[in-house]
């Protein structure tokens, strides 16, 4: 896999967080003023984007749009309100736990069928794994929070994908990958 050469400059990485915090607060308020214009191009091309909130280093809520087939912008400014409000292992979040919540945006590249697990490099590649009606995805930054090895990070993709530990040594299961640019 190529490196991921997207950039985003500060100016448009701010963009993107001040986004995620004028719609968790517009939901909190009861009111939605729809999403405003992107800044600047860069934030019109497709890319798929994570949102995840942390409140005091413990996960809040984290949910994603893999596929670039709309705006960063847009994919963004939906996936605050479902990382907030939408995730199933969270209560909707409250104006209570705003004190101490900690946003984190992962900027997705395309996914590519991984060749050979062997050439997964921790904390460079994110990955999806897929067999029959299963299927998880784990961001770079995953197993490197949690000091997991290669192995380990495959093991942990198929369980979150509701899949057997050794899942992904089976031909049935279709591994890709891909790499985020994360702040």
């Amino acid at each position: 896999m190529e490196r991921f050469r997207f950039s985003l400059t500060d100016t448009e990485k701010k963009s993107l967080k001040e986004l995620v915090w004028r719609r968790i607060m517009e939901r909190l308020d009861g009111r939605d003023s729809g999403v405003p214009e992107p800044p600047t191009d860069v934030l019109r091309e497709p890319y798929g984007a994570f949102v995840t909130l942390k409140r005091r280093d413990q996960l809040r809520g984290c949910i994603g749009h893999i596929v670039a087939d709309r705006p960063l912008w847009d994919n963004v400014a939906d996936m605050a309100l479902a990382a907030a409000f939408e995730d199933p292992r969270f209560p909707p979040l409250t104006r209570a736990e705003l004190d101490g919540l900690e946003v984190e945006i992962t900027v997705l590249s395309p996914l590519a069928p991984c060749p050979d697990p062997e050439r997964i490099e921790v904390g460079r590649h994110g990955l999806f794994l897929r067999r029959g009606m299963h299927s998880g995805l784990l961001l770079p930054q995953v197993p490197v929070e949690w000091g997991w090895d290669r192995v380990t990070f495959l093991r942990q993709t198929c369980r979150k994908a509701g899949l057997p530990e050794a899942a992904w040594k089976d031909p049935e299961t279709k591994i890709y990958w891909f790499e985020g640019v994360v702040f």
